[in-house]
């Protein structure tokens, strides 16, 4: 038998055009100058409140860009301390009970001095107080004759659904169990927003919200009465980072005072009437007598953002996860027990939750609340396709061919690189293909750690109950699945050697 080594060289290098094509989908990089990072937790006063500051910093002529809906507190605080953002709105309550992990009632300048030994400072109240309170339908509790919380010991039937982090905080649902000896049991965790659906919908019958959420009014319920006085203040402020800028720290100040609470419900009514925390925004500068608007980012603006960034989130850890896969897939394909734990390995981190892998990154050093903690979630989610289809590929020459190629005394490397990877492109693109895919869905769920992309409308439109707005990322990002899949059709025209193409 005459094996044809040249024909193979000629129609296929593993070299640099492969490489090329792969940097030129990656290298989507940011040349911006470092703005002020605002970020935000997942529900529309938050959002609310990091745009104002966005406007506030805005008009000072200080660069700034808002992370909308990062997650909860301890996310927030973690990355506020890393440096992965700058400032964010926070509430006094929370500062004490779950940051400062004070179960007294602190004064502000207590409070001031606690979190300067971490390098963070606050500006003062913004003039109204968000409490923590439990929410029925009016119907539902005028039907049971509830008034306080305290009522609700004599219905251990009713169902409640509190958000993930109010099941877990210091002044969260078990404290306050205690303290009101509730007997109720059926208790679910729950997304603030569709908690509120939940509500309306009779799937649950009591939720945790705040007291200045505009869908307390919007859907008709009461707030019972916290009679045995558990929920301390829970005063808006800003935190900082002490080493911002002294202007975007004036600037952030001169927000005190300037909320009260039936005003911050009237923002949260427009930013959820308009599905648009911007156009609240504006309302706050109109009524401060401010009339020039501030449109902030068109949509198509925005959508180029979201797309380049999830495209340098997925680009840069597929990339990652070739450079690394296909060598472990080489290695696999020898068998053993090393070949069985780059297997396994890969197989594992496939199995584990993308939340909660990225969960598992946050806290390690180097990553933190980041970019980088995002790519190598993916990295890693994309490492399994291309190790299998590289090592199969290459396990699924015929024995003839390999014989052949000793035959012909060529060196382990040239077999390898001039015979072995050609005769195996077919299916080690089709790993590389897979990986980008997987890649580019998964790349959604980088938006809870503030890293952006088209994930960033997806949790907007959650929370705002809006399925425009969760579409303006979901379809995008199946539109750029598509993108990439026929991009590696055309690659597998260019790379895979033309007598193994179907």
């Amino acid at each position: 038998m005459k094996l044809h080594c040249p024909t193979l060289v000629r129609n296929a290098r593993f070299s640099a055009p492969f490489l090329t094509s792969l940097l030129l989908f990656a290298a989507v990089v940011s040349t911006r100058a470092n703005p002020v990072i605002i970020g935000s937790k997942k529900f529309t006063e938050s959002y609310v409140l990091g745009e104002i500051a966005r406007r506030a910093l805005n008009d000072a002529g200080i660069a700034t860009e808002h992370r909308q809906g990062m997650g909860g507190t301890i996310i927030l605080w973690q990355a506020l301390q890393g440096g992965q953002i700058d400032a964010y709105p926070e509430y006094t309550g929370t500062i004490e009970q779950e940051i400062l992990k004070n179960g007294q009632q602190l004064s502000f300048q207590d409070i001031r001095e606690a979190l300067g030994k971490f390098g963070v400072e606050k500006t003062g109240s913004l003039g109204f107080n968000n409490t923590y309170a439990l929410v029925m339908r009016r119907s539902e509790a005028q039907r049971l004759g509830l008034r306080t919380i305290s009522d609700l010991r004599k219905h251990p039937e009713l169902r409640i659904g509190l958000t993930h982090e109010f099941l877990d905080r210091q002044d969260g649902w078990r404290p306050l169990r205690e303290r009101y000896g509730l007997p109720q049991q059926r208790v679910i965790g729950i997304d603030h927003a569709l908690g509120y659906a939940a509500l309306a919908n009779g799937s649950i019958d009591v939720k945790d919200a705040y007291s200045t959420d505009a869908k307390i009014e919007q859907n008709d319920l009461i707030v019972l009465e916290d009679d045995l006085r558990f929920f301390p203040k829970y005063e808006a402020v800003f935190l900082f980072r002490s080493s911002m800028a002294p202007n975007a720290i004036n600037a952030l100040r001169r927000l005190e005072g300037t909320l009260d609470e039936k005003r911050m419900i009237h923002l949260n009514m427009e930013a959820e009437r308009t599905k648009n925390y911007t156009s609240a925004a504006n309302l706050y500068f109109q009524d401060n007598g401010s009339s020039a608007g501030y449109a902030g980012e068109s949509f198509l603006q925005k959508l180029t953002r979201w797309t380049l960034r999830h495209l340098e989130l997925a680009g840069f850890s597929l990339l990652l996860s070739v450079i690394s896969g296909i060598p472990l897939g080489i290695v696999a394909s020898r068998g053993g027990l090393i070949g069985q734990a780059i297997l396994g390995f890969a197989s594992i981190v496939q199995t584990i939750p993308s939340l909660a892998l990225l969960a598992l990154l946050v806290p390690l050093p180097f990553f933190g609340i980041s970019v980088r903690t995002a790519i190598a979630a993916l990295f890693l989610y994309g490492l399994l396709p291309i190790v299998r289809n590289t090592a199969s590929g290459l396990q699924d020459i015929p024995r003839s061919l390999r014989e052949s190629a000793v035959a012909l005394g060529l060196s382990p490397f040239t077999r390898l690189w001039e015979i072995y990877l050609p005769m195996a492109s077919r299916s080690i693109l089709s790993g590389i293909k897979t990986s980008a895919v997987i890649n580019i869905g998964t790349a959604t769920l980088a938006a809870l750690i503030g890293a952006g992309g088209l994930g960033e409308p997806i949790l907007s439109g959650l929370n705002l109950n809006d399925d425009v707005t969760i579409l303006q990322g979901a379809i995008p990002a199946a539109l750029l699945a598509l993108l990439v899949q026929w991009f590696f059709d055309v690659l597998d025209h260019v790379l895979i050697p033309k007598g193994l193409r179907i």
